[in-house]
């Protein structure tokens, strides 16, 4: 279901901007998502989504963006996709994430764009000119394995298009990276995956992958996770069950393994594993460092 509501504000504020993407400002043009990835952490209780399935468009989302941007004092980078993909399929006859971007470029805000879609190459122009400033992409890539990608992420485009989208958006002298994450126990953490996903990222130029050995398990989420596991594979849905204990976070039980795997290979094909951040000038000037 799709339905469009008034949204209070657009832009959530953090404190300090995360260490991981260096957001300062957080931006969710929509609520829910239609990739509907078995794992995804936006369904715990605590965000207050009633059901993830349906498709809630902020329909004075723009006309928001342009006021609150008029007001904020601090230039920093706007985040997208923390909470649900900005180029899901509704965003292909929307377009808020689109005219979002020209509101950006027209402020000349720095932007880091998360998503699995390579709905992406649709802005290209609009990032190069935001790029001036600071533009990154982040692509989520959890598996080489296109047939995997279409059971963890079934909304999603396939892995094969995502590595695709990195090498295009690199190519038009765009930074685009890959987010490995998660990476799920029993699932993905394997080494034949990690070191696929890295010569991929190599072939597609990637500018950083940046990894995350486990996954978030917490009440709604868990269940629907679980559910999925069930009618997927009931042998790994045991396994979790087996060494789950509750906790937040469950790693990968070969997560150092991993770790070091990762970082040798990134070495060796010389892949940064941290995303480089909008960097303000003392004198108000802009620039950006690789």
């Amino acid at each position: 279901m799709q339905q469009l509501i008034q949204a209070k504000t657009i832009l959530s504020k953090y404190k300090q901007a995360d260490p991981w993407f260096h957001i300062k400002y957080a931006m969710n043009l929509y609520r829910g998502c239609q990739h509907q990835c078995i794992y995804c952490d936006s369904r715990s209780e605590c965000y207050r989504i009633a059901n993830f399935e349906d498709i809630l468009i902020k329909e004075n989302a723009i006309g928001l963006l342009r006021s609150e941007l008029k007001k904020l004092k601090e230039k920093d980078t706007i985040g997208t996709g923390s909470m649900n993909d900005p180029y899901m399929p509704v965003e292909k006859e929307i377009q808020l994430t689109r005219q979002a971007l020209e509101v950006i470029y027209e402020f000349r805000y720095p932007v880091h764009v998360i998503t699995k879609s390579d709905m992406v190459l649709r802005d290209v122009e609009i990032l190069q000119k935001i790029g001036r400033v600071y533009a990154t992409v982040s692509i989520t890539i959890t598996t080489a394995d296109d047939a995997l990608s279409a059971i963890l992420e079934p909304g999603a485009p396939v892995s094969s298009k995502r590595f695709e989208a990195v090498k295009q958006l690199n190519e038009k002298g765009i930074r685009a990276g890959i987010l490995l994450m998660p990476v799920l126990p029993f699932i993905t953490d394997t080494e034949e995956n990690i070191r696929l996903i890295i010569e991929k990222a190599k072939e597609a130029k990637a500018a950083y992958v940046l990894p995350a050995f486990g996954m978030t398990l917490r009440d709604k989420q868990r269940d629907y996770f679980f559910d999925k596991l069930e009618k997927y594979n009931p042998k790994i849905l045991a396994q979790y069950q087996r060494y789950y204990r509750g906790q937040y976070s469950f790693q990968s039980p070969i997560q150092d393994k991993l770790s070091s795997l990762f970082s040798q290979l990134c070495r060796q094909h010389g892949i940064k594993t941290e995303i480089p951040a909008y960097e303000k000038v003392e004198d108000g000037q802009m620039r950006m460092f690789d």
